[in-house]
Formats: structure tokens, sequence, C-alpha cells
């Protein structure tokens, strides 16, 4: 599984490649720009694309609109956030995201969650 992680915090974006890493069937690219994000999605679309919500210059939400016309079925978009804010996320559904993560002590269980389909499994949406 192809995943591309786009977070602008340098150690957290560590983290949780790191983390990820422990399953052999990831094979994750990190970004932390939305620009830069964007230059490697022109290219070619992973299979999961992880979105910082919060980034500096491009929003991760601005990055999902300028590619989402170009995504399948196939392709599993997952925005993060350290605010767990329901307008917010009213806001990422009605735009077509349909996985947020919170950044919080559980945020590798609940990644590891979508990744594997089992999104019921955890405070999300699907």
């Amino acid at each position: 599984m192809t995943i591309y992680l786009v977070e602008d915090d340098t150690i957290y974006a560590d983290f949780i490649k790191k983390s990820l890493s422990n399953n052999a069937d990831y094979s994750i690219r990190t970004f932390f720009s939305a620009e830069e994000g964007l230059i490697a999605l022109e290219r070619s679309l992973p299979d999961v694309l992880i979105i910082d919500y919060k980034l500096p210059g491009m929003s991760g939400i601005d990055l999902y609109e300028k590619i989402k016309s170009r995504l399948s079925a196939k392709n599993k978009v997952v925005m993060l956030s350290s605010l767990d804010d329901g307008n917010m996320v009213l806001n990422f559904i009605q735009r077509g995201v349909r996985d947020y993560v919170i950044k919080d002590e559980n945020v590798i269980e609940s990644l590891e969650a979508v990744l594997n389909g089992n999104e019921d499994d955890y405070y999300l949406f699907n």
C-alpha cells in the first residue's frame, strides 16, 4: 500500500512514518507542505493520502480540492487535525473527505484502523 503523508511538523511526520512503517505492507513518502505534496500527486496518486489540515501556505483541504477530481474509489484520503471541531468535520464531509483522525494519543491506532478498513472501531466517520 502506497501512502503519502503531508505533514509540516517534521517530528510528528517522522513519528507517524516510523510507527506505520512497522507494517511491511506500507510504503510511506512524506511531504512537508501541501505544495510539495501536490508536485508528487501530479505525477501519481497513492493508495492513501494522509493530509494535515493546518499547513503553512495551502491548507490540507485546499490540497484535497486540487486533486479530488482525479481520485477514484481506490484512493483513500485521511484528514489529520489537532482540533476536534464538529463544524470542521462537517465541512470535510461536505467536500468529500470521508476519514478524519484527531492528532491525539490514539492517532496511530486510528490511522491503522482507517488503513485496514476498520474505521467503525474508532471515533471516525466514513
